[in-house]
């Protein structure tokens, strides 16, 4: 039995969500109608996953996510509105320690019901098999124990170069485009994401592409937020562009992200998202668009945290044609599915823990 608390102060929401999880069997239900009653539930009936609505009286989402994860953190699937705010909202809710988020219904509850549950039950089931790592915001929790008389400032990571006399590099190209970075990842990504480009150098010379499967209205929110966080700039694709070395492209959300030659060089375009493939944007697609325009040396692919085996196919693929990729160990993965089925197949050139993947590519591409 998984132990289920769903919060949301929605009557109806409560009601039929708590049928369609009774309807799906295997769990155990309590729940709450604000933040303010879910910490309460969070100590009685100790849950082994929550689902969070955002917006709610007294306490909303977010302060009750804060609390949830310094008195007693659990996997938290928030529920978010499908708006700018939610998508921003939903965004810091990763920040704060949510494994996963499933988009609210807008509308009539009970017509958007049948799509909604049964996505939100898939997450659900996997968060229940989430382990959250013991170090995540643990000096809040011993100072929520232990009051400390002054916190530490936060203190930001440097930028990461390459170590002196690294191995591996990888020989530059000819033409404008020495390379290419292809990342994939999904639940668990946007902080993943986060961890790995934040510390790498403006200097850094190769074009970064990143399929993290995400909504359309969440992965603007992402970009700029990225942006911010960054010394690379980071931009949202939706329309044909240029790949233009030391930028990072973020593949739009619901559609799939694809390379392509233009008269003028490689680009990168929006492409539909089509039947075959199940997660979207694809990283089997991108990287396999990739490699019909760029030979295998000239790619990198790194494949991180998320649930299914997205990605795992096509760069096992580039792997055993000479290009080199990097799987996420299991030890920092919120989940391992894609690295995971990568590393499965042989495909996984280096396999390594999230902290140490931005180094590992300033060694590869030789950051001046």
């Amino acid at each position: 039995m998984i132990r289920i608390l769903i919060v949301d102060d929605s009557a109806l929401m409560r009601r039929v969500l708590g049928r369609a999880f009774e309807a799906d069997g295997g769990f155990e239900l309590a729940f709450a109608r604000d933040g303010t009653e879910a910490l309460v539930q969070l100590h009685a009936f100790r849950p082994d996953v929550v689902t969070l609505d955002v917006q709610m009286p007294r306490m909303d989402g977010l302060r009750c996510l804060d609390r949830i994860m310094v008195e007693r953190p659990c996997p938290v699937v928030m529920v978010s509105a499908l708006t700018s705010e939610g998508a921003e909202a939903t965004l810091e809710a990763l920040d704060l320690g949510a494994v996963d988020f499933v988009p609210k219904p807008g509308g009539v509850v009970s017509l958007a019901i049948d799509d909604f549950a049964p996505l939100l039950i898939e997450r659900v089931r996997a968060a229940s098999q989430i382990r959250l790592r013991r170090s995540h915001r643990l000096a809040e929790r011993l100072r929520a124990r232990t009051p400390a008389p002054r916190p530490a400032p936060p203190v930001s990571a440097p930028p990461v170069s390459a170590p002196p006399g690294a191995g591996g590099t990888l020989p530059a190209a000819g033409g404008a485009l020495p390379g290419l970075v292809i990342i994939g990842t999904s639940t668990g990504g946007p902080p993943a994401l986060e961890a790995v480009l934040a510390p790498l150098p403006a200097s850094f010379p190769w074009p970064i592409l990143v399929a993290q499967h995400m909504p359309a209205a969440f992965t603007a929110s992402l970009a700029r937020r990225l942006d911010d966080l960054c010394a690379l700039q980071v931009t949202e694709v939706t329309r044909p562009m240029p790949i233009t070395p030391g930028v990072v492209h973020i593949a739009r959300g619901d559609a799939d992200m694809m390379v392509s030659l233009r008269a003028g060089g490689p680009i990168v375009l929006p492409a539909p998202a089509g039947p075959a493939h199940r997660w979207h944007p694809s990283v089997d697609r991108l990287v396999t668009s990739a490699m019909a325009h760029l030979p295998p040396q000239q790619l990198i692919g790194v494949l991180m945290t998320g649930m299914g085996n997205d990605g795992a196919a096509a760069m096992a693929a580039l792997h055993q044609a000479g290009g080199r990729t990097i799987a996420e160990a299991e030890d920092t993965a919120a989940v391992w599915g894609m690295p995971g089925e990568l590393v499965k197949a042989g495909g996984a050139g280096l396999v390594a823990p999230l902290e140490a993947i931005a180094a590992r590519l300033a060694a590869l591409v030789a950051v001046p």
